[in-house]
């Protein structure tokens, strides 16, 4: 099957929303500019126009600010820092870990690290660059994104169309994301700190701001498998 955009007969895209979705990263370095209220609730807002099964619209976003995010910073740090273990409230990795999958994540951390600079067995300046996530990388808005303990895979496939079109509208005002797996790894510090109950399980955190373009780490750029390992066609 040829794939080549030569061969392909199709009604004309926005080359605005083409951008968007091609030239998408994860920004790890902002500016301390803040994002208003009003552009956050827009985006927010446009996020949840994602597709969702039955309409369920499942998942929470919680903007932590001010003293109640150094406190949540402070606490995961600690954490992070003594190798405190935690249950995580969902496997967000593959376990045990197929070797063409980890090859790729290799690979992700090499161009990270290799931007930055940082040796492979450079294992304090791995951990310091790792230890950004619970600062949500001083980013002007730190978002934490929660879901109902009683959802299944659906709700967080729907929850992450979600944050997906989150990340791409913030893009399209300008602004840089981040979404932070790391938070999943502490359930219980989170609901802690935040006063959640228990059945508000702990998915990401997200950090948003306008990007730091100068920025080494905002260079990383990733590559994705080709067509042929993901695609096929049947019958």
């Amino acid at each position: 099957m040829d794939m080549s955009p030569f061969s392909l007969k199709f009604p004309a895209a926005s080359p605005e929303t083409l951008a968007l979705m091609q030239q998408r990263r994860s920004i790890r370095a902002f500016k301390p500019a803040p994002v208003p209220d009003e552009l956050l609730t827009h985006i927010l807002q446009t996020a949840r126009q994602a597709p969702s099964g039955g309409n369920l619209q499942p998942g929470h976003f919680i903007a932590v600010r001010g003293e109640l995010r150094q406190q949540l910073s402070t606490a995961l740090l600690q954490d992070f820092e003594g190798k405190t273990p935690e249950r995580e409230d969902y496997a967000y990795f593959p376990r045990p870990m197929p070797m063409q999958l980890r090859k790729r994540q290799v690979a992700s951390a090499q161009a990270l690290y290799s931007a930055l600079g940082v040796a492979r067995d450079d294992r304090a300046g791995r951990d310091a660059q790792f230890a950004r996530n619970f600062r949500f990388f001083d980013a002007p808005v730190a978002l934490v994104v929660t879901i109902d303990a009683h959802f299944g895979p659906g709700g967080y496939m729907d929850l992450g169309m979600a944050l997906y079109g989150l990340q791409l509208a913030a893009a399209a005002h300008g602004l840089g994301s981040c979404a932070i797996g790391a938070l999943a790894s502490y359930p219980a510090t989170v609901r802690r700190v935040l006063d959640l109950p228990e059945h508000q399980h702990i998915v990401c955190g997200l950090a948003l701001g306008w990007a730091d373009e100068a920025a080494p780490v905002n260079q990383t750029q990733t590559s994705r498998a080709p067509l042929n390992e993901w695609f096929k066609q049947l019958g």
